[in-house]
């Protein structure tokens, strides 16, 4: 075949570019030239910029014993005397691993990608995948991918040829038609139907065929182009086919964090790489690999290595909760309060005790197992018996009011005669011993007095009221008409109740329920100071806030803690961002060395550098093991790289 004269120009061009290709291919292998992955912020090449000179800011502040303390980046001369330093920081130096600090449940993984200009070419796609490995899981990132212009330009030349092959098919049907034809025919033959040509009015198929003989579709089927038809569907039929011829690699859209065309190889490239990774529980370290190849058209030109792996080390702030057993707080009242109620008969008119009178001798008795009980017991101390006599209505107030008050004073003096009898007969029947010395034991009962405090309650209504209520034998009407009078003055409502039939059976039935005794016991629990008591039973729900918080579920954690506002539940705050609560509650904490580290996370967060500064120091000074945590957490450590901090101490 002869070539044609503009043919061979381009020939030599792409010859020429074909050889430049492979000879940087072969520096790239013999030189093993390789991209490289670091953490943010730095680089493998060993580039250095003029502002690489950051003056050291100083800062001065009073300790706590009002000494004026001053802190900066120092050298001592060899004359003794303090000079500030400049240190002269490199814009990238190479680093292997990183400690990232993991906030709220996530944790960013901010790595740079720096590809040598060595490798970069206009004819050529770079294809970079990262894979992170997680515990025991991997995960393949999203790919950057750096195409050349050339490659480029033939990518969008290839989609460009197919989309001149998609417009070669054609979608309009009446193209097919030997249109012209169509009309002599018709013109001739069936002029009725000639004169329609430009008439938009429709005439349906069997309207066509009934006058005519010939259907319109038969009309048209018999002048359509069938060749040029089967040509066209053989175009539709190879769309996929021809897509694949044209554009050897389509341009990628999805699942991919870069593409971006190279147009200037004299520099080399760098791209920082930021993927959030949610927190799990135990995760201690991230390792990110990259795997790359170089790429010509669909052709790998090159397996680029497997780079050396880049690992974060994640601190937590969960590290620093406090593990300290937490028991179970109760708040155990030391006064209790016990009651009871006995229903004593008494003469009429009268308030002596007689046992003989009705049921009095069981209800006494009753009584005095119940007084006996609780002397005898050795969880609690009586300190008092109030003794309350109530009286049913009939009889004026002032007279029930005298009784009730009369009938409380005689029986708190019957039953302090008998707890006094009693406690004599139980010292006389008591057991001692004699120790070989012949000597009688030293200790002996005290015996705490007992008050006794009477109270009148001179007309039960309260009572009667709900006995009323209550009541199946009473009628809806009497009990309209007893609501009716309830807010009268007692001797008026019991002149009225008198004149009502059902009268006879309340002073039957209801009103000696009326005359009862009420003992309230006041007792208080025996060496008991303070009301609220630790137990030794562990704080199971206290456990499983401390639980959340390792497994870094801080939303179970905060809810878990709320209650209890202590250091933990700062720490919690703190993670979780909420820095204004974390700081309240830790300012009202006894201080220590885990509450001053935890507010100078804080102070720093707010920007009040004086202080967190203040209270890392403190810290440090406190528990030294803060001076290796302070570089893990990144409001810390900037502190320390600024002010040069634990020089001395480090």
């Amino acid at each position: 075949m002869r070539l044609s004269p503009p043919t061979l120009p381009l020939l030599t061009l792409l010859a020429v570019c074909a050889c430049t290709g492979y000879h940087r291919l072969e520096i790239i292998r013999e030189r093993e030239i390789s991209p490289e992955i670091t953490t943010a912020g730095t680089s493998p090449l060993p580039t250095f910029r003029e502002d690489s000179f950051i003056p050291q800011d100083t800062l001065i502040f009073e300790d706590p014993e009002g000494n004026e303390v001053v802190v900066m980046k120092a050298d001592v001369a060899e004359n003794g005397e303090v000079i500030a330093s400049d240190v002269i920081t490199a814009s990238y130096v190479t680093a292997r691993f990183k400690n990232v600090a993991e906030r709220g449940g996530r944790v960013d993984i901010r790595f740079q990608l720096v590809v040598p200009k060595e490798m970069i070419d206009r004819d050529w796609q770079l294809r970079f995948s990262p894979t992170m490995y997680i515990q025991e899981d991997s995960l393949l990132l999203e790919q950057v991918l750096l195409t050349g212009k050339g490659y480029r330009s033939r990518q969008l030349r290839g989609y460009e040829q197919y989309q001149r092959f998609l417009r070669s098919i054609i979608t309009d049907s009446t193209v097919f038609i030997r249109q012209h034809q169509l009309e002599v025919f018709l013109k001739r033959n069936l002029p009725e139907i000639y004169r329609f040509r430009n008439d938009t009015s429709f005439v349906s198929d069997e309207e066509f065929a009934s006058h005519y003989g010939v259907t319109e579709q038969q009309a048209v089927h018999h002048y359509t182009s069938w060749i040029l038809v089967r040509r066209n569907e053989h175009r539709i039929s190879r769309k996929d086919k021809m897509f694949r011829r044209y554009v050897k690699v389509p341009i990628v859209t999805e699942g991919l964090r870069l593409d971006t065309v190279m147009t200037d190889v004299d520099g080399n490239f760098v791209y920082e790489y930021v993927q959030p990774v949610k927190t799990r529980p135990r995760l201690r370290k991230v390792d990110v690999v990259l795997d790359g190849s170089i790429w010509w058209q669909d052709e790998m030109l090159y397996d680029v290595p497997r780079s050396a792996p880049l690992t974060f080390y994640i601190s937590s702030l969960s590290t620093l909760a406090d593990n300290t057993p937490h028991y179970l707080r109760k708040v155990i009242t030391r006064k209790v309060e016990a009651n009871t109620a006995c229903y004593l008969d008494f003469a009429s008119g009268k308030s002596d005790v007689d046992e003989n009178l009705g049921d009095n001798r069981y209800e006494i008795n009753r009584i005095k197992e119940t007084l006996r009980g609780i002397l005898d017991q050795s969880r609690f101390d009586l300190d008092s018996i109030i003794v309350t006599a109530s009286c049913s209505p009939e009889g004026s107030w002032a007279f029930n009011r005298t009784l009730s008050g009369k009938r409380s004073a005689s029986v708190s003096r019957y039953f302090g005669d008998y707890m006094k009898s009693w406690r004599d007969s139980v010292e006389r029947n008591t057991i001692f011993s004699i120790d070989l010395t012949g000597e009688m034991p030293s200790e002996t009962t005290e015996h705490r007095e007992i008050r006794f405090i009477s109270r009148e309650h001179p007309e039960n209504w309260e009572v009667l009221d709900l006995l009323v209520d209550a009541d199946k034998n009473l009628s809806e009407r009497f009990k309209q008409e007893y609501a009716s009078i309830s807010g009268l003055d007692p001797d008026v409502r019991e002149r009225r109740l008198q004149s009502m039939e059902e009268y006879r059976y309340l002073m039957d039935e209801l009103y000696p329920r009326l005359r009862t005794v009420r003992f309230d016991f006041h007792l208080h629990r025996k060496g008991m100071v303070r009301d609220t008591l630790v137990t030794t039973e562990p704080d199971t729900v206290y456990i499983a806030g401390l639980r959340a918080l390792e497994e870094r579920d801080y939303e179970k954690a905060a809810a878990i803690f709320k209650p209890y506002n202590d250091y933990n539940a700062a720490v919690v705050y703190c993670a979780l961002e909420y820095n204004a609560t974390a700081l309240e509650i830790l300012s009202s904490l006894e201080a220590n060395d885990k509450v001053h580290y935890l507010m100078a996370l804080l102070y720093s967060r707010r920007g009040e550098i004086r202080k967190a500064v203040e209270y890392y120091l403190l810290a440090c000074e406190e528990n030294p093991s803060y001076i290796a945590r302070g570089n893990l957490d990144p409001e810390i450590s900037e502190l320390i790289r600024t002010y040069g901090l634990n020089q001395d101490l480090d």
